[in-house]
């Protein structure tokens, strides 16, 4: 079973590893301008830094959850490669973020496009596997029927 999972595991642990090190940047900027605990004041610099941190965190929780369901009931291929197109997404916001407030808006709207489609597969998976297994239909294998495709 695990190597089955395998891409996925290895996304997630991709993306622990990101939030990881956003987290040592944040302790170095905390270092390099002076900003001590728990203070979350003080230069633009580090508040930029500090909130494309936080902003990263904030969203962890729901792409994990959605690339998992979209990997296990969808395809696991498909919601890898979505997970790494986040996680790239996710670097450059931090960066952007890190250089200008506006540096953050286009890797955001890309990532936040990339969470959506794992929000979609995920819920396409589910819907698609609770009508296999409690309905007894498999709605794929009627949609080829109707189109003639088998």
């Amino acid at each position: 079973m695990s190597e089955e999972l395998v891409g996925l595991g290895a996304v997630s642990v991709l993306g622990i590893l990101e939030q990881a090190y956003f987290s040592l940047q944040v302790i170095h900027a905390r270092r390099k301008y002076k900003v001590s605990p728990p203070s979350t004041a003080g230069p633009p610099e580090f508040e930029r830094i500090f909130r494309a941190q936080a902003n990263c965190s904030e969203y962890f929780p729901i792409f994990i959850t959605v690339l998992w369901t979209a990997g296990v009931f969808f395809s696991q291929g498909v919601s890898a490669v979505c997970g790494l197109l986040y996680l790239y997404g996710r670097l450059c916001y931090f960066r952007g973020y890190s250089e200008s407030p506006q540096g953050r808006l286009a890797p955001l709207y890309f990532s936040a496009q990339v969470l959506w489609v794992l929000i979609g597969f995920s819920a396409l998976g589910v819907l698609l596997t609770f009508c296999r297994v409690y309905l007894n239909v498999d709605p794929l294998q009627q949609l080829c029927f109707v189109l003639h495709l088998t």
